[in-house]
């Protein structure tokens, strides 16, 4: 048996793991997906002070406070920064870390900065004429590949602004993350934001895997990237 923690990126929360972690649970497996301080229900604990350092912190204090041992860390999106700097804060815990279309930084790396220059500029710009220089509100859901109504529907009332320092804050790792095996899986039918961060991982001899459907692979192809996990997992 495996236990997954799923941690969401950018707007989100744990619910939009809902139609993923019950296919890993009819499995036999722990399936834990924690809601990042600031957004979506914690959305009240919004400020500009909420970096990467405190969303590192809410993912060890959830392995730590359950005792989580074995995980599967999955980070979808920005969250891989946070995948990589539990690991080099937890690596005892963690089995494998899952990079699902995700960055892929190294010590001293903020996520703005492997962003590619066009979407780095909109990301800036956003923050700086929508989001009072500290937010990022939410993306329009058809470029990240959400096409049917009823996925926009579920997923356009839920999203919440991001705390643009999370982006900003440059990693800080102390090398032990590189004693986790990772995988990389990349969502093919969109933009491709992460086509550099997958040949990354390919480069460090990662498996890289490709789902084909667009970013928000938990919502628009949950059985699919169940399977994936699940093979990831070696179940």
């Amino acid at each position: 048996m495996s236990t997954f923690v799923l941690v969401h990126g950018a707007w989100h929360g744990g619910w939009c793991w809902d139609r993923v972690a019950p296919l890993l649970r009819a499995e036999g497996h722990e399936a834990h997906a924690p809601t990042l301080t600031g957004l979506s229900e914690r959305s009240h604990l919004l400020s500009p002070q909420i970096g990467l350092e405190a969303h590192t912190e809410d993912i060890v204090r959830h392995i730590d406070t359950l005792g989580l041992r074995e995980v599967v860390l999955v980070g979808h999106s920005y969250a891989g920064q946070l995948v990589t700097s539990v690991a080099s804060e937890r690596p005892e815990a963690i089995a494998r870390r899952v990079y699902l279309d995700a960055f892929v930084g190294g010590d001293g790396e903020a996520a703005v900065d492997l962003l590619p220059e066009k979407v780095h500029h909109h990301w800036a710009e956003s923050a700086d004429v929508d989001g009072f220089g500290w937010l990022v509100p939410p993306r329009s859901l058809s470029v990240l590949g959400v096409s049917r109504a009823e996925d926009i529907d579920w997923l356009t009332p839920k999203l919440t602004p991001h705390p643009w320092k999370t982006y900003t804050d440059a990693l800080r790792l102390t090398g032990r993350e590189h004693d986790v095996p990772a995988e990389f899986v990349e969502c093919v039918e969109w933009m491709r934001v992460f086509r550099a961060h997958a040949a990354r991982a390919h480069a460090r001899g990662w498996p890289v895997h490709e789902l084909k459907t667009g970013h928000e692979a938990m919502v628009t192809a949950p059985r699919e990237l169940a399977d994936a996990l699940l093979a990831i997992a070696g179940d």
